[in-house]
């Protein structure tokens, strides 16, 4: 049996205890033996933590990558001795909104990793779903208007919740809406609470999901086909799921009858 740990801990992992079944050492056997599977195990984890990290690191060097090519491209306009004087605001312009991306991008990442190690301490209050609702969109409302799209919200009782970080869950929602639903377009919030849970759905007026990507919408840095030309990065939908199951909610994502994407987010009263 010496010979057989000495063995594991060399890495065999093929070593077998069932020669071992009688009186004390039968005992010791057994527990070896559990021993030994948790150790497999856990090696089994840590090399698929290895290479989600890796893969990671490799999609935060990919999305950080594309506009600071963009910038060095941009920056190396702005060097033209020549160039005229609105062409130059035109660039300047552009380069603030390459940067705004780049730092929403790391704090979101930040945000996104504070909740992976379980560092962060939700703070749940009751609050009205109006105020929640309006203050979740309160950042979006600009951008809403200047696309001449209609946001209208309805909310009724109240919810527990993390108000911070809810908002900001509601908010990345609201933002993926608007941009997959075309100028002119419709984003409808409406809030309910009953005895089992509070329910927020956040509907537009755009071309839905595809079959093929509503599997996947919640993944990190997935990006379905219809995604490409909107300059997401693909993790606010990722992080909007993290923070809602952080307390106890579900969300959930599917198309309308009658066209457009479905968004329903429920914060339940009891552990589901």
């Amino acid at each position: 049996m010496s010979a057989d740990i000495d063995s594991i801990l060399h890495g065999d992992d093929k070593i077998q205890f069932e020669n071992y079944s009688e009186g004390d050492i039968g005992l010791l056997q057994s527990e070896i033996y559990k021993m030994t599977v948790r150790l497999r195990e856990q090696q089994s984890k840590l090399i698929d933590d290895k290479v989600y990290l890796s893969d990671l690191l490799a999609d935060i060097s990919h999305q950080i990558r594309t506009p600071l090519t963009s910038i060095n491209i941009l920056v190396s306009m702005l060097s033209e001795p020549e160039l005229e004087y609105e062409k130059r605001e035109q660039i300047v312009h552009k380069l603030y909104g390459l940067l705004s991306r780049i730092d929403w991008l790391i704090t979101a990442l930040l945000k996104m990793s504070k909740l992976d190690a379980g560092t962060i301490k939700f703070k749940r209050e009751e609050i009205s779903m109006q105020d929640l609702l309006d203050k979740a969109c309160l950042p979006v409302r600009v951008p809403i208007e200047l696309r001449g799209q209609s946001l209208v919200v309805e909310a009724d009782g109240k919810v527990n919740c993390d108000v911070a970080w809810t908002c900001e869950a509601i908010g990345n929602i609201v933002k993926n809406c608007m941009e997959h639903t075309p100028d002119g377009g419709n984003i409808k919030i409406f809030g309910t609470r009953n005895a089992i849970y509070s329910e927020i759905t956040v509907s537009d007026s755009g071309s839905g999901i595809s079959a093929e990507d509503l599997p996947h919408i919640f993944e990190r840095f997935y990006k379905g086909r219809n995604s490409e030309d909107k300059g997401g990065f693909g993790i606010g939908l990722a992080l909007a799921r993290m923070i809602v199951s952080e307390q106890n909610g579900t969300l959930k994502a599917e198309n309308a009858s009658n066209g457009g994407a479905v968004f329903t987010m429920r914060f339940y009263e009891t552990t589901v």
